[in-house]
């Protein structure tokens, strides 16, 4: 029997593509050590984006592949999930502790933004990342009925100068609505909605987070700009649906996020079809394609389709979105599916600006 060596394992590693980060484990840098006793054999791999429900399947994937080598009796293929911190956080108070943020928006509302947000958030949870929730929309934030937060629950101050946000299924929540009654409307211009944000942000005591998704309002005005700006964001998932309409203001957020520099991780297209629950016929009822060829023509990526479904409004309306109420169906698995895509975005996009130059213009 041949002995078997590192080479020859790579060689089979390099075989198997990583469907989120689109690389061999090898070429994606992810292997940490091959260790090879005799005809035993043990591999190492480190994943830079929350897989907590997708690492198992694939390491025995993995596993079995190096088992079919020549001269290896077993194999142990090992899966660790790291999330690394994008650089710049640490320069703003109170996300020292927050290692990437990730703003969800969307050029109009009522398409579906803050569900996404809210289960995103969620699906990260699941995957085994420490998570957190912004609710940005100042206007009207929703993120509180949503996670079932009770009506009138107010965040408790630390040292006289923090917010502590309120947990709700493992997610750290935080929200204008828990420091406003909820009938009292934001009759604010935008410097003073622009504040609230900002103290929002950095005026609260988030845990050591992995990711804080950031509910955006819809357009791109004063709230987006500041975001932009102040907030050091690791990249933004643009939230459509397929109706015209909907598509030419988001590719308005599409477009106002590259003029400031924030990488667009991509599009979840809302709304896609509808599957009739007496007949079972699927109609596109606001268009089809729409969010694929947004996607497209921006050279992003579609991170997912979600049907039109009365559940999901319900749901969420309920305080449990679907990845809690029913995290066995086949739409929680599409929003867990956008969690680790979402990740594994992240990782690429760091992975590219460390590649790139930096590029200086002087006056001189």
């Amino acid at each position: 029997m041949s002995a078997v060596n590192r080479a020859a394992v790579e060689a089979v590693l390099r075989q198997y593509t990583d469907p989120y980060l689109n690389q061999d484990p090898v070429s994606a840098g992810c292997v940490r050590a091959i260790d090879i006793q005799g005809d035993r054999v043990t591999v190492r791999l480190e994943l830079g984006y929350a897989a907590g429900l997708f690492k198992s399947g694939w390491a025995q994937m993995l596993q079995m592949a190096v088992e079919g080598l020549v001269g290896v009796a077993s194999a142990k293929v090992e899966i660790d999930c790291v999330i690394a911190a994008h650089k710049a956080q640490a320069q703003i108070p109170g996300l020292a502790n927050v290692k990437n943020v990730v703003a969800v928006a969307s050029g109009k509302g009522g398409v579906g933004k803050s569900t996404t947000a809210a289960n995103l958030a969620l699906a990260l949870a699941r995957e085994g990342a420490r998570v957190g929730i912004l609710d940005a929309d100042i206007y009207g934030p929703s993120q509180g009925i949503m996670f079932g937060v009770a009506e009138g629950t107010r965040p408790k101050i630390k040292d006289q100068k923090w917010f502590v946000p309120i947990e709700s299924h493992g997610v750290e929540v935080m929200s204008m609505a828990f420091l406003t009654d909820d009938n009292t409307p934001m009759v604010w211009r935008g410097p003073m909605v622009s504040g609230a944000l900002l103290q929002l942000v950095t005026q609260t005591d988030w845990g050591n987070l992995d990711y804080l998704v950031i509910d955006m309002p819809p357009g791109t005005g004063d709230i987006q700009l500041t975001l932009a700006q102040k907030v050091p964001v690791a990249g933004a998932v643009i939230v459509t649906t397929p109706q015209d309409l909907a598509l030419l203001d988001a590719r308005k957020g599409v477009e106002m996020f590259r003029k400031v520099n924030i990488p667009v991780l991509g599009v979840v297209e809302n709304m896609a079809v509808h599957i009739c629950s007496n007949c079972g016929h699927a109609e596109h009822l606001f268009g089809e394609g729409g969010g694929e060829k947004l996607a497209s023509q921006y050279g992003v990526e579609l991170l997912a389709s979600l049907p039109l479904s009365m559940l999901i409004r319900e749901q969420a309306d309920g305080g449990k979105p679907t990845v809690i109420a029913e995290p066995d169906s086949q739409i929680a698995m599409v929003y867990q599916e956008l969690a680790r895509h979402v990740g594994a975005r992240i990782v690429l996009q760091e992975a590219l600006s460390q590649a790139m130059p930096n590029i200086t213009i002087s006056d001189d």
